[in-house]
């Protein structure tokens, strides 16, 4: 498994910044062509899926790469799991005994806890659509009560790695999966997320913006919409939150 620092990727740090997603939307309105990632040792504004803030935490990693993906918008949102799988790996490699999975849409487990989180923005200029990916990996620390609980590679009983050795395994590993997705296509990241998913065939519940549906969980389809099995009718999910 490749981990040193990938070539064509540059890299940012900030001491502070509101968040690493907002800097990221600011450099490409100012032009930046990427892959850049920008990290902050501290966020004043960190943002979470819905609106939530995310609490990075002294110690933790926070960082976000801005692309220019050539792919039509439709698909875009599919890096998602390519991050998830980057993240899940680099988590994986600091905690080689722990159970590390991925959670539909955007999030890593580390022994059923969140480990991480994922979020994408995107938007569009003269030079074409960009993306920016957000990813908050909890190393030092873990915010308490929240709704999912939440974990850190510290409270799994290990000596967390320093941000920036932790972000150059993640870069490097979000280098291979963005690969095989421009070469391949979406689905050797599908088949991959789902050899690690969280939850696979067991009853969940989804939340959306206007109803909870149960089922049972079923994968992924060629979109990344979850699959959920409500007794043989099968739902295609866009998007959501899901409970175990």
């Amino acid at each position: 498994m490749k981990l040193s620092w990938p070539s064509g990727y540059a890299l940012v740090q900030f001491d502070e910044l509101d968040s690493t997603n907002s800097e990221a939307r600011r450099l490409a309105e100012k032009g930046e062509q990427g892959p850049l990632w920008i990290g902050a040792a501290r966020q004043t504004g960190g943002r979470g899926r819905r609106g939530r803030v995310w609490h990075s935490g002294e110690g933790n990693l926070a960082v976000t790469l801005l692309l220019r993906p050539k792919a039509p918008a439709a698909v875009i949102g599919q890096l998602s799991f390519a991050a998830a799988l980057a993240t899940a790996e680099m988590a994986q490699h600091y905690a080689p005994e722990a159970s590390i999975q991925v959670k539909w849409p955007n999030d890593v487990l580390a022994d059923g806890k969140k480990l991480a989180g994922i979020l994408l923005e995107s938007g569009e200029d003269a030079s074409g659509r960009w993306l920016a990916v957000g990813i908050g990996v909890n190393l030092a620390g873990a915010p308490p009560g929240t709704e999912f609980p939440a974990t850190s590679l510290a409270q799994l009983g290990l000596a967390p790695p320093a941000a920036e050795d932790a972000l150059t395994v993640l870069a490097a590993r979000f280098a291979h999966w963005y690969a095989v997705w421009m070469s391949e296509g979406f689905e050797t990241v599908r088949a991959t997320w789902l050899a690690r998913a969280g939850g696979l065939g067991k009853p969940i519940r989804a939340r959306l913006p206007d109803a909870v549906h149960e089922g049972v969980f079923e994968g992924v389809d060629t979109s990344g919409a979850l699959l959920l099995n409500q007794q043989g009718q099968v739902r295609a999910i866009a998007a959501g939150e899901v409970f175990f």
